[in-house]
């Protein structure tokens, strides 16, 4: 793998010719931008690029900036700046939490702490990710959008040689899932999805317990997900004007084309399913991931999903399941329900015994498996104990990622493959190697979605 590195002319000549989409270019490059930053040589740094830096896209760009070998060198939002979540701010930035204003300052002020001289001007604003992944001079980027906006740039990124931290859920369809696979191992990038659990030591010892036998053979897994937490809007909303600094054609991109109102998007674009599954993608993508790496099934899934009893609103802005009340059973054996359940654990049940985890506590039954050892010639997982970290080695050393592309996908499939059959409200059966519903085309066809023009897979 080449690490790029940043001198002056490299620098000058990829923000030149990127100026399309920049916000405010910086005037000023700082000698850090050019040497050393927070005592790193260039050659032994990562360069960044952050796309979607709303409240979990800047947590993520912070953590990255946490690390010493890191270098953000761009941001990219279609928001200018935005507070609480439907508090815009209409001139400047100034007091907003998110956006590409605020994220850019927070970048700036990093590295001017870290610089003699005090000062910095060195990261780049985006409106449009395209023209961030048209740098040169980024090694790689983190996606923290929209899920209707994952498809797209994941699969753009990689094209452009730019190994990817994808947030979870990996993405809207199956469809578009199986498509970014093919485009990270195509371009043979290094790929994370921010499903953060797979790097917590309580998370893992519990799997290595149940994949050792611990619990004996493992039967039943209930995957507990918290309910909507905001209120929809009254069913006869209406259309809002588009604050100013917000690029809301640019925000909607592949989804149908709609009024704008305020609860469409920032964190409630959760509740609409033109942009997410709800609260069984969002929560599930956690929970149902734990459960995958548990069974040993993280390169395949279940062969049978069943609704049982999960509810929608009849109309309305939010069209998200309400209530989340789904079965899906594997080949082995092994049942795996995920239902609402507000503060729920997620539990695992074998013949000889039970574990739950709830905020990462576990619970043992018997208890003497809390000081249980696993021997060496046992099953040891994949381990990480810091998920931002994980990709940054990763990326150095060019190899797979705690939860890399296939993981995701198969993880965030069952989520899927759930919210198909409350839609549907029937029993379907599933091919895991074929990625398909046996006998059943209505389902079949909502493996995918159409985009709107021009974009595409």
């Amino acid at each position: 793998m080449k690490i790029m590195k940043i001198n002056r002319r490299k620098f000058l000549r990829g923000a030149t010719s990127a100026t399309v989409g920049m916000i405010s270019f910086p005037h000023i490059v700082p000698s850090s931008a050019l040497g050393k930053a927070g005592g790193i040589e260039p050659g032994n740094r990562i360069t960044m690029g952050f796309i979607g830096v709303g409240g979990m896209g800047t947590n993520n760009m912070r953590a990255f900036l946490a690390q010493s070998d890191v270098q953000v060198v761009a941001v990219c939002d279609v928001t200018k700046a935005s507070n609480e979540y439907g508090h815009w701010y209409k001139k400047g930035w100034q007091g907003a939490w998110f956006g590409r204003g605020p994220a850019r300052k927070i970048v700036d002020d990093h590295y001017a702490r870290k610089n003699q001289s005090g000062q910095y001007e060195g990261c780049a604003a985006y409106i449009d990710f395209r023209d961030l992944l048209a740098r040169d001079d980024i090694d790689a980027v983190c996606i923290t959008t929209p899920d209707h906006w994952h498809a797209i740039p994941v699969i753009r990124a990689a094209a452009a040689g730019k190994h990817i931290y994808c947030e979870k859920p990996m993405s809207l369809t199956i469809a578009e899932g199986r498509a970014m696979i093919k485009a990270v191992r195509r371009h043979g990038v290094v790929f994370q999805t921010g499903t953060q659990r797979r790097s917590s030591q309580q998370y893992r010892f519990v799997c290595e317990l149940i994949r050792n036998g611990r619990i004996g053979r493992l039967k039943k897994v209930v995957a507990t997900i918290g309910a909507n937490n905001k209120e929809a809007p009254a069913r006869d909303w209406q259309p809002m004007p588009v604050p100013e600094g917000f690029d809301y054609d640019m925000w909607l991109g592949p989804a149908p084309w709609a009024p704008y109102h305020k609860d469409r998007c920032l964190y409630t674009f959760r509740f609409g399913l033109d942009y997410s599954g709800g609260q069984t993608t969002n929560l599930g993508a956690h929970a149902i991931d734990i459960a995958q790496w548990a069974n040993g099934t993280d390169d395949t899934g279940p062969v049978e999903v069943e609704d049982l009893g999960g509810e929608f609103p009849e109309d309305g802005l939010f069209t998200t399941a309400t209530k989340v009340h789904f079965r899906a059973r594997y080949a082995n054996g092994v049942e795996l329900i995920c239902k609402t359940q507000p503060g729920g654990p997620l539990r695992f049940e074998g013949t000889e015994g039970w574990i739950q985890i709830q905020n990462e506590k576990p619970t043992y039954h018997p208890e003497s498996l809390k000081t249980s050892v696993i021997g060496p010639n046992e099953i040891h997982l994949y381990q990480s104990n810091d998920h931002h970290r994980n990709f940054i080695d990763c990326v150095k050393a060019h190899r797979e990622t705690a939860a890399p592309v296939e993981i995701g996908h198969r993880s965030v499939t069952i989520c899927h493959l759930g919210n198909i059959a409350m839609t549907l409200k029937r029993k379907l059966e599933w091919d895991p190697k074929k990625e398909c519903f046996i006998n059943s085309e209505q389902a079949n066809r909502m493996l995918s979605r159409s985009m709107r023009s021009p974009w595409s897979l």
